[in-house]
Order: C-alpha cells, then sequence, then structure tokens
C-alpha cells in the first residue's frame, strides 16, 4: 500500500553508497523503518538533511504493515522547518538527546496522536522559545514518562519533605532503605517540573550540579521502567554544553 502521513526522524543510518535506512515516528503506522536509495548524492530528489534527528517530515512510502519490514520513501519533504535548533548548539544537544531517548523507548507501530502532539509541541518550544531550555530535557523525561505508563506517582504536597524512589518510582515521606532515590531538595525541583506546563518549566530554579544529578536519577529510572533502555550517550553533550 502506498502510506502518506507525518512523522519524525529518530534515528538514521547510511546504507551502501548512497542510501540511508531511517526509524520515523509516524501520525499513522508507529514507528517504522524505512530505506531511501540515492539521497547522499548532489542531485538527490530527497536531501539529506531531511533525515537528521528530530526532522518533521510529510512522506509518502510503499508501505508494509508488518513487523520489522523495511519499508521504501518514495518521497519526503519538510513539514516543519526549524529556525534555531539547526544552528544553536544548545537547542541541537536537546534536540538530539530527545531523539535518542524517543528511540530506545518508543516501540509501538500503531497511532499515537497524543504523543505524536507531545513530542511536536515541544520541538516547536525548543525552536521558538526565547526562555532559557536548561530544564527542558528534564521536563521532556518527566512528561515523556507518563505516555509510556510509568509517571512518578505519590505524594505530591509541596509543603512536605519527600524522597523519590527510582525503583518504585513512588514519591515517599520516608526514607527509602536503599540508595536509589532523590534526595529531597532535588526531589522538590522534580516534582515542580512534573506539575509545571511546557513554557514555565524554565522557572524551575536550579543548580547545575543539581540538573546533572537529576538527570543521572531520571535515566536511572528509565532504565528500571524500560526493557533495553540502555547506552545514552547524548546526556555527555548535555553537560558541556548547558549552563
Amino acid at each position: 500500500m502506498l502510506l502518506k502521513t507525518r512523522g519524525i526522524v529518530f534515528r538514521t543510518v547510511k546504507f551502501g553508497e548512497t542510501s540511508v535506512i531511517t526509524d520515523i515516528f509516524t501520525e499513522e503506522k508507529g514507528l517504522h523503518s524505512f530505506i531511501a536509495g540515492s539521497v547522499r548524492t548532489a542531485k538527490a530528489r530527497m536531501p539529506y538533511n531531511l533525515f537528521q534527528p528530530m526532522m518533521v517530515v510529510e512522506l509518502v512510502a510503499y508501505f508494509r504493515d508488518e513487523p520489522n519490514a523495511l519499508n521504501r520513501l518514495k518521497e519526503v519533504r519538510a513539514s516543519e522547518i526549524w529556525t534555531q535548533i539547526p544552528f544553536d548548539i544548545r537547542r541541537g544537544a536537546v534536540a538530539l538527546f530527545m531523539a535518542e531517548v524517543c528511540r530506545k523507548c518508543i516501540q509501538e507501530t500503531e497511532e499515537n496522536r497524543d504523543l505524536m502532539e507531545f513530542l511536536l509541541d515541544n520541538l516547536r518550544w525548543l525552536d521558538s522559545t526565547n526562555h532559557p531550555i536548561a530544564n527542558l530535557h528534564l521536563h521532556f523525561l518527566l512528561q515523556l514518562s507518563g505516555y509510556l505508563g510509568f509517571q512518578p506517582q505519590g505524594d505530591s504536597d509541596p509543603d512536605a519533605v519527600l524522597f523519590f524512589d527510582v525503583k518504585e518510582g513512588v514519591f515517599y515521606t520516608e526514607e527509602p532503605l536503599h540508595a536509589d532515590y532523590v534526595r529531597p531538595d532535588q526531589s522538590a525541583r522534580m516534582l515542580a517540573l512534573l506539575h509545571s506546563p511546557l513554557a514555565q518549566c524554565h522557572e524551575v530554579e536550579m543548580a547545575r550540579s543539581d540538573r546533572k544529578a537529576l538527570l543521572q536519577k531520571l535515566l536511572q529510572f528509565y532504565q528500571l521502567h524500560v526493557p533495553g533502555f540502555t547506552g545514552i550517550h547524548t546526556p555527555d553533550i548535555l553537560e558541556m554544553v548547558m549552563e
């Protein structure tokens, strides 16, 4: 069948001399792999830059709705034009982080328009905002976990002294009996981010050291709840470029 849909590029790898294989989260069919021929040539009909992580594209593909099928792209064009992500090192690093996390977490091969809109909202805000973006990757992880079915739960009293238990995924008023938890001061910031709208996540005050520590705990949280979630490389890039 011929599939016409919108999608977000998660990952692209070179294949042969001029082709690429790309993983695209599509609006109508979820995550699928596609092959695009002759894109790494001077006269390519589908420019290679359209296959960069977190590009949003309109595509036409010869599609087989089968597990692990490699579908051939017929046409690709830009659906959204990013004006800052490709040219700003901080925004680009956050986009790469989002792409890597999504590729590790999102496996569904069916339509999920709510998740698609969540991803688009984050990318549009990342590209357009004039506010600081140092908290965005943390806010993204916390909100994405809700779409994946394991968002942090438990006591949400902002005046309470809380510990976030990474293993259980729950905020508790008592300190866990193991080492896998977030201390109260960082749990308070985590809770503030969890309940902040996207456009206000920059208002949560946090030191760089706290961001680093909280990111490590959130990635551990994902590792415990998402099978195969290992080998995330982009946090090192984020650490170098973030304030």
